[in-house]
């Protein structure tokens, strides 16, 4: 479900440190998150988008989300734009 809205999405950033930095800029409308990625890497997207209350979405696998945003490696968090 989640990798369709990916996939529709007109705009995402891609990687860790993008996503953070969209994210204090406060262009971010949600944060799709990889379940199978490093706790240590994503745990400040997951802090970030908590304070900033912009919903997170859970998806099973980096690899499948990073091929939805059409990269060829996995991809541990991206952020849907506004």
């Amino acid at each position: 479900m989640s990798y369709e809205k990916v996939l529709q999405a007109k705009d995402v950033v891609i990687g860790t440190k993008q996503t953070v930095k969209a994210l204090k800029l406060g262009t971010v409308n949600e944060v799709v998150v990889a379940k199978d990625a490093d706790h240590k890497v994503i745990a400040k997207i997951v802090s970030a988008a908590e304070e900033t209350m912009v919903p997170i979405l859970y998806v099973d696998s980096m690899k499948k989300l990073g091929k939805a945003c059409g990269i060829d490696v996995g991809a541990a968090a991206i952020a849907i734009i506004n």
